[in-house]
Order: structure tokens, then C-alpha cells, then sequence
């Protein structure tokens, strides 16, 4: 079992970015939003190469473009090589497993639609692998090269499900009513309202010429990849390249409050599913095949309805259908998972006490090591040679590493690979610490403080308190490119973060606690993480704090505003929950709202009440600015409206930022620079600051 690390906060442990970091210009949002982010890594099965994609942001198209790089792993000196591409991007790269070359998805055809490509080798021209009259939603390519696995959108009723969806799609075009009939719920999710289409897995065999694809899920009431997020991590193929297996959830009417995905398998011939994990009624997630072909590792939780569950590691011989469980007392949730080049233990990152961390769990021992030590673990491979890998962090965004030679530690020594975002080297970061203090019953709580860029030592700088969504998330050591804490640091400001209890990374009891709990638990951990940072922390002017946050953490902003007012002179709250009680009738997802209230709005309405910022709105007094999307269904539009006419109604100097083309998020490089100068705007306001 693994315990909590004591963690030192001696005044030492502060990160100085650079030494001459006062003589350099502050890294700003506008910097933030022309990074080239990379993600996607990918490599060749001998080890000798890396690919890896990296997103530009086109300012003017607003929009972000994506490109794929090629690093030599047999010569680390040789610089990162841009891989030819033509119009439509470039993702989701994979290696052939017959090392014949590499695959990514890319709309640059003439068509326009989203389609597989390959390449013989870095650096050569590619050729389009499929020709499908639907956009490629996520692809497999089999460990034998035998074939692909790909997933449509299409309409699942239908015998010949492609022809009819394309059908289908072409009549509508001339169609000028614009009405749509629905006749459940769950009509809409995310940001997007329901067409009838579900994403369906198709074999298509490459050793055939003019293969047609098969069907693996005909008549399957459910979706592969998963909307809104999922991926290929959810469906895998078997080693010989004749068995699909894939994550997936069964909708019918109780899609809102489910979460109850099992494992199928299905032969690349076609043919019905046939659910492994059928005894489970929660998640079951993540299928990842056994270098030997032999077995399953996946990932389960055990409790239905509840999404932020641990997840349990477990192993299923393809033989026998028998399962075996892996390290159950290890207290963490797993993230993504991959088998060890040896097919003897597992590879699994997860959150660790604010940091992100990999690890690697022995299958006959559950012993669990750390092969990481801070800071976040975006992607891994291991290599004959060791381990290839992109990690970001509070010090800056992703880079491609190679871990030193028999290093435990990968990322101790390791060798940086890539120069993407060189000119970071020219920018001031603030240093920053992790530190902890008694919260509520007295247990151990983190958070994290960051000085302003180019910090003068004896001068006292205003204060950004930050609130985690989620409420399941945490804000630990990772970077980001929304809720990014340098860029609060680069525009004169200190930032304290907590990962209050709800907050992943410190076992399971401490994410469960918040259930039921979120205004009294978060709300003491915030109180007493703010007051101890202001009195650790000399350079926090406790007279000038503006707390933010979103989703969850927007939510607490509107519940802090009516009970707990009194430290802050702004408040910026975005798609945050006004009224608890409306949330359980007009959110899509309708199992988080009746898990985290403990029932149903019809059948536990008084759980709704306890924690309602609504019921204390005549309380509020601080300035606040309410950000919201008109495309937000998860804490849909009204919620952000009814905060802002209430302090309207109050006479309550606020403002209302609206984004009629974003969600939950916003992702537009444009709306993303505005909605910057707004929060930034603000805070220099109300509390001072800025450049």
C-alpha cells in the first residue's frame, strides 16, 4: 500500500524558474495563447523514433491547427523535424505494428472529411488509407497491420447504417422547417443537441482490395468512442487482429443517470457484442491488450451512478473470462493505463497529492512504484531503451523527454528532446510552493502559492485565490491553458490555489467527502487554506483578494458571496450554479447532480436547499463578474443569468461577459483573449496589480 509522502515546506523549497528572471519580460496570457501545444505522442515499435503533434493557434482564422514532428531517438542531438502536411491538420498519431509505417487521422482530402492516412516513413508523402463518406471520429490499427477499427456517427437503426445516415443527411439539407421531436431526455449534452446519430465501430480489413467495413455494433443503442470526450482508449484490438474490444454504455431511457459502461468483445466478422462485465453495474473502462495477447487490463469502478469513483485496476484472462484485481490498497484513481514492454506489470498515471504522477504496479505482487516524481505526466512510452515521455507542469507547458539510462526516476536526469516554445526561455515565471495546513476535522490539506513574475523581495502583491471545478479535480503542479496560474503571476499577481477535501490525489475517502458536502467541507478547507497562506506568506496583501473559479469552482464563488464575503473586494464567477434546485431539472447529465445531493431533485429536494447560493443572494455585496456560455448544457445559461440579476437587482456593481459560441469552456483563441482581459481587467480594479 502506498501512504501519503510527508512533504517539506521549508522556505528552500521555493522553485526559482530562472536566476535572471527579473530582467525578463513577464509571461503574459496573449504568450499563453500562441504556444504550440504539444500532445499525441507516438512511438515506432524498435524505439528509434518519436512523432508527437503540436497545435499553432491561427489567430486570425481563430482557430487552432495542428501539425506532426518527428524526433530521431537513435541521434538525441538531431532537432525536432516538422513532418510535411498539407491543409486539414494532422492527429492521433499510431504506429503499424508490422512497422510498415504510421497512421493519423487528418481532413486534408478532397472531400474535406475527417479520414486515416499513412506514411511508409517519416518525412514521405502520405496516402489516404480510407475513403468513407463519414468524418472518422477515432481509429485502431491492428497489432498485425491486418486492418483498421474506426467509428462513425451514424444512425444505429438502420440495416446498412452508412448509406442510410449519408441518405439521411443529404435529404435534410433541403428541409426548411427547423423544428426537432424528441421523446426522452438526455436530448442534449454537453454543447450539442442530440441528432440520433450514435458513434459505431467498423472493421476494414487492409489485406483486401475495395474491403467494405463491417459492422461490429449494428443495432447497438450506445456509443463508441463515448461523447463528448472518449477516444480510442476505448476499444482495443486483440493481438491476432480478429477481436474488437471496447467500453461502452448501453443507453435506452436510463442514459442521464447511468454510468454504467462494460466491456464487449465482437470478431472483426461482425456479430453481436458480448458484454464481459456484465456482473459490474458501474464503470468499466479502458481496454488495453497484453503484449502476449493473452489478457485484458481495464480499469472498474464499483459504484453505480457515481463518476468520480476510483478506479480500480483489473486483469481478465481472454481464455478463461477469470479476473483478477491489482493493487486494491493502493488509494489512487487511475488514469490512463498501458501493459510494461515485459507484460509484467502495468504503467499507470494518476494524481498524487497534486501532482500527476506515473507509476509502474507489478501484477504478481500489486506492488506499486513511483516512476515519476512531480509535476504532471502527460504521455509515455517505454522503449527498448527506457522511457520517452511529455510532462508539463506550474513551470511551463509540454515537452518530449527521454528518461536517463536505468534511471528509477525517469524524469530525474532525463534529457529534453524538443525545443518547441523555445522563446519561454526569454520569459519570467513566478517561482512557486506547495504547502499544507490543518483543514477541516483537522486533517492534512494542500494548496499551492505563486509569486508574481519578477518578485521584489519586501513588497506585498494582490491576491488571486483560485477555486478548482470539478468539484472533483484538483489545481495541483500541471499546466493549463484556461485556468493557467502564470498567467495570473505575469500581470503582478500572487496566486493561492487549494485542493480542498473533494479534490483528487489524496485517496478516495477525501475526493468521497465532498458528497453531499459542497458548501460546508470546501468551504472550511478554503477559509482556513486562505488564512494560512496570509500568514505564511508576507508578500500576500490580505487586503486585496479577488477569489475566482468555474464550473463547481463558479459555484463556489456564488455560495462564498452570500456566507463568507468578507476577505474579498472581486469575485469572478464562470458557469457557476446560482440555484442547485434548477441544476437538477435542466442539466443533461443527471447522475452527478442526484449523486452529489444524495437523490433526486423530485425525491430529496431539501438536500437541493442546504447548499443553494440562491437562498443567500440576499447576502451578496462584493463585486462580481459572471462569465457564461450561451452553449454550456451542463450548467446551462440561466444559472449564469439568475447570478448576474441578482446582483443587478441589488444594485451590486457587476458585469456579464457572455460568449454566445463557447460551453462549459471557452476554446476559441479570440474569445479566449477577451475573456483574459476581462478577468485581468477586473482584478486591476478592484484590487490593484497589472503591468
Amino acid at each position: 500500500m502506498m501512504h501519503r509522502r510527508p512533504l517539506s515546506i521549508a522556505a528552500g523549497l521555493l522553485v526559482a524558474l530562472a536566476t535572471t528572471a527579473q530582467q525578463k519580460a513577464p509571461f503574459t496570457y496573449s504568450d499563453m495563447l500562441m504556444l504550440d501545444r504539444i500532445g499525441g505522442l507516438a512511438v515506432d515499435p524498435a524505439g528509434t523514433t518519436a512523432l508527437f503533434s503540436a497545435r499553432a493557434t491561427d489567430m486570425e482564422a481563430n482557430r487552432g491547427v495542428s501539425t506532426l514532428w518527428m524526433k530521431d531517438l537513435a541521434d538525441l542531438k538531431k532537432p525536432e523535424v516538422k513532418v510535411p502536411a498539407g491543409e486539414g491538420g494532422a492527429g492521433d498519431i499510431q504506429w503499424s505494428g508490422d512497422r510498415s509505417g504510421f497512421y493519423f487521422l487528418s481532413a486534408r482530402g478532397d472531400a474535406g472529411l475527417t479520414q486515416v492516412w499513412k506514411a511508409d516513413a517519416p518525412g514521405k508523402a502520405a496516402e489516404q488509407i480510407t475513403f468513407l463518406p463519414l468524418d472518422v471520429q477515432a481509429y485502431r490499427v491492428a497489432p498485425d497491420g491486418s486492418g483498421l477499427v474506426v467509428a462513425l456517427a451514424v444512425f444505429p437503426e438502420c440495416d446498412d447504417a452508412i448509406a442510410c445516415t449519408v441518405e439521411r443527411m443529404q435529404a435534410q439539407e433541403g428541409v426548411k422547417s427547423t423544428g426537432q421531436v424528441y421523446d426522452r431526455i438526455f436530448m442534449r449534452h454537453w454543447d450539442t443537441w442530440k441528432d440520433g446519430t450514435r458513434n459505431h465501430l467498423y472493421y476494414l480489413s487492409l489485406k483486401e482490395p475495395n474491403a467494405q467495413p463491417v459492422p461490429l455494433m449494428s443495432g447497438f443503442d450506445g456509443d463508441v468512442p463515448s461523447k463528448p470526450f472518449g477516444g480510442n482508449e476505448d476499444f482495443a484490438i486483440g493481438k491476432d487482429g480478429r477481436t474488437v474490444y471496447f467500453s461502452a454504455r448501453v443507453a435506452g431511457r436510463t442514459e442521464p443517470w447511468s454510468t454504467n459502461f462494460d466491456l464487449y468483445s465482437v470478431p472483426v466478422t461482425g456479430g453481436a457484442p458480448k458484454n464481459l462485465t456484465a456482473s459490474n453495474p458501474a464503470w468499466d473502462a479502458s481496454p488495453v491488450i497484453s503484449p502476449d495477447g493473452t489478457k485484458l487490463a481495464y480499469k472498474a469502478m464499483k459504484r453505480p451512478g457515481y463518476e468520480a469513483d476510483r478506479f480500480q485496476l483489473k486483469v481478465m484472462d481472454l481464455a478463461t473470462g477469470a479476473v483478477s484485481d491489482v493493487a486494491t490498497t493502493w488509494d489512487r484513481s487511475a488514469a490512463s493505463l498501458a501493459w510494461s514492454r515485459d507484460g509484467k506489470s502495468l504503467l499507470v498515471t494518476a494524481d498524487d497529492i497534486g501532482k500527476h504522477r506515473l507509476f509502474r504496479i507489478d501484477l504478481k505482487t500489486s506492488t506499486v512504484t513511483p516512476l515519476s516524481t512531480d509535476a504532471h505526466m502527460d504521455a509515455f512510452a517505454e522503449t527498448p531503451k527506457g522511457f520517452v515521455f511529455q510532462k508539463s507542469g506550474l513551470s511551463g507547458p509540454a515537452q518530449l523527454y527521454a528518461s536517463a539510462p536505468k534511471s528509477k526516476l525517469i524524469d530525474q536526469g532525463a534529457t529534453v528532446l524538443s525545443q518547441v516554445n523555445a522563446s519561454l526561455k526569454d520569459k519570467a515565471f513566478g517561482a512557486y510552493e506547495q504547502f499544507s495546513f490543518p483543514g477541516w476535522n483537522n486533517e492534512t490539506v494542500y494548496g499551492y502559492v505563486l509569486k508574481p513574475a519578477n518578485y521584489v523581495e519586501g513588497k506585498k502583491y494582490p491576491v488571486a485565490f483560485l477555486i478548482h471545478g470539478g468539484p472533483q479535480g484538483s489545481f495541483g503542479d500541471s499546466w493549463s491553458y484556461r485556468w493557467n496560474p502564470q498567467t495570473y503571476a505575469g500581470q503582478g499577481f500572487a496566486v493561492v490555489m487549494i485542493d480542498f477535501h473533494g479534490s483528487t490525489g489524496y485517496g478516495q475517502a477525501f475526493t468521497d467527502a465532498i458528497n453531499e458536502h459542497w458548501g460546508d467541507l470546501p468551504l472550511e478547507d478554503l477559509q482556513k487554506g486562505l488564512a494560512f497562506a496570509l500568514g505564511k506568506y508576507p508578500f500576500l496583501d490580505g487586503g486585496n483578494v479577488a477569489a475566482l473559479g468555474a464550473s463547481y469552482g463558479g459555484y463556489m464563488i456564488n455560495w462564498i458571496a452570500g456566507v463568507w464575503n468578507e476577505p474579498f473586494k472581486a469575485l469572478v464567477s464562470h458557469c457557476g450554479i446560482f440555484d442547485t434546485r434548477a441544476m437538477g431539472y435542466s442539466t443533461e447529465e443527471l447522475w452527478f447532480t442526484d449523486w452529489e445531493n444524495g437523490g433526486s431533485v423530485f425525491t430529496k429536494p431539501a438536500n437541493y436547499e442546504q447548499f443553494n447560493p440562491l437562498l443567500h443572494a440576499e447576502k451578496w455585496r462584493v463585486p462580481m463578474l459572471v462569465i457564461h456560455g450561451d452553449k454550456d448544457f451542463r450548467v446551462p445559461l440561466m444559472q449564469g443569468i439568475g447570478s448576474f440579476t441578482a446582483c443587478q437587482a441589488k444594485g451590486i456593481e457587476s458585469k456579464y461577459l457572455r460568449f454566445p459560441d463557447e460551453n462549459h469552456w471557452v476554446l476559441k483563441p479570440q474569445n479566449s483573449m477577451q475573456w483574459h482581459a476581462e478577468v485581468f481587467g477586473w482584478l486591476e480594479k478592484h484590487i490593484g496589480g497589472g503591468r
